[in-house]
């Protein structure tokens, strides 16, 4: 296997590093870590790249951490912000805490052999000093001109916002972060976007102010769209990683339709798949770009690694039956995964048992305004049931017209779908 340092560099993955001979102290096993700052109760996909980060270093036999902010999400990282956040109670950090575990566990590995990932959370330290010692103890390492000297920092105190004392602190509490892992779990590498290296270098200065071994620091590229906006926000806002948040569905769109400038950069960031794979979907992209074939590889296996094997499916199954595809062999909890944004109506399953009239279905479900319009409609064959264009005028619903065990699936025109509930 090859050094994690070609890996990423391979990949366009490796921005800074902190010393120039990192790689070859990294030919030995050695543990690192980056953090997440739970300010949400879910994760985007503005974070993701740096779970592939620690991913790719436990894939190349590295044993990874990932800490979750519980303290410093309460003062926020002013780090690539134009604004001070909005501070946040010990109640709502622990419930995102709680959130972002799972995303974490989806895609490290908390079990693995010889090198399990572990997550830590920096509340658990952090909280127990007063602020006298805190000062004491730590601040007294840092100078106010080097503090001040820092990129996020400067951009801040130019801004219209400005920079509050607690934000101004942030780099204190990160720094000391990186001490405390390097004495209590012998990590000696953190890793982050190119945003953090002010913080990471601040942690490098204070871990040897302070006694600590010598650490290092490693950043990536921010991720930009060759349009020039921010990777990861749409008109609804971020991608989360939380089904709940943001559905399968439309996180597998959301790769569907990157744009062939990116797509390559996205599936090496990304993905695990080797690099001559994707330098053969780079081909397509050049020569038939109307497939859009690295978007498919692209959406399929981010999919896959962020919502799993199931999800992946549903998706696939709701990309196929959204575009028309014959509804068959689909259950209730599969329709609803599919349809989880459609509008439905509830009916009694007694309707059936006396026959429903498609034309007061479709004025029931607003499909239709009128009977009128409902007779028009299918004259025309712009209806459709379970995907199956009807244009019989005096079609009745039975129980043979349910395409699960209780869901009937209404269509007017290509994308407008409503579900019949019969209870």
């Amino acid at each position: 296997m090859p050094n994690i340092v070609d890996t990423l560099k391979e990949r366009g993955l490796l921005s800074q590093l902190s010393d120039s001979t990192l790689g070859d102290k990294l030919k030995k096993p050695m543990v690192l870590y980056a953090g997440f700052d739970p300010t949400a109760d879910s994760l985007h996909i503005g974070h993701l790249l740096q779970i592939m980060i620690l991913s790719q270093f436990q894939k190349h036999g590295h044993k990874p951490i990932a800490l979750v902010g519980g303290a410093t999400a309460m003062i926020g990282d002013p780090s690539g912000k134009s604004e001070e956040r909005v501070l946040l109670n010990t109640e709502t950090i622990e419930k995102n805490v709680n959130g972002i575990r799972g995303q974490l566990a989806q895609i490290l590995d908390f079990d693995k052999e010889g090198n399990p990932a572990q997550l830590v959370n920096n509340g658990d330290w952090m909280n127990k000093f007063s602020f006298i010692d805190f000062l004491r103890d730590v601040g007294k390492n840092f100078r106010i001109g080097e503090m001040m000297g820092k990129e996020s920092v400067r951009k801040r105190l130019n801004s219209d916002a400005g920079m509050s004392f607690t934000e101004f602190s942030y780099q204190l509490l990160q720094s000391y972060d990186f001490h405390h892992l390097n004495k209590s779990h012998d990590c000696i590498l953190q890793v982050g976007g190119d945003d953090q290296w002010g913080n990471i270098t601040a942690g490098i200065d204070l871990n040897r102010k302070m006694g600590g071994a010598q650490v290092y620091g490693l950043t990536t590229p921010l991720v930009t769209k060759a349009d020039g906006q921010k990777f990861g926000k749409t008109e609804g806002g971020a991608v989360w990683l939380d089904a709940e948040k943001t559905t399968p569905y439309e996180f597998f769109q959301y790769f569907m339709n990157v744009d062939d400038r990116d797509v390559i950069q996205l599936l090496k960031y990304f993905t695990f798949m080797h690099i001559s794979e994707i330098d053969a979907l780079e081909t397509l992209v050049k020569n038939e770009p109307e497939r859009r074939q690295a978007q498919k590889v692209l959406a399929n296996e981010v999919t896959k690694l962020v919502h799993g094997d199931y999800a992946l499916e549903m998706v696939q199954k709701a990309t196929k039956v959204l575009f028309g595809e014959s509804i068959a062999g689909l259950s209730d909890e599969d329709l609803n995964a599919i349809f989880s944004e459609v509008p439905s109506t509830q009916l009694d399953r007694s309707v059936l048992d006396e026959g429903l009239s498609l034309m007061d279905a479709l004025v029931e479900s607003k499909l239709c305004q009128s009977r009128g319009d409902a007779k028009r409609a299918l004259k025309q064959g712009s209806i459709y049931l379970n995907n199956d264009r009807v244009s019989q005028l005096d079609y009745i619903l039975t129980d043979e017209s349910l395409c699960s065990e209780s869901i009937a699936v209404l269509r007017s025109g290509k994308k407008k779908y409503h579900l019949l509930r019969f209870n």
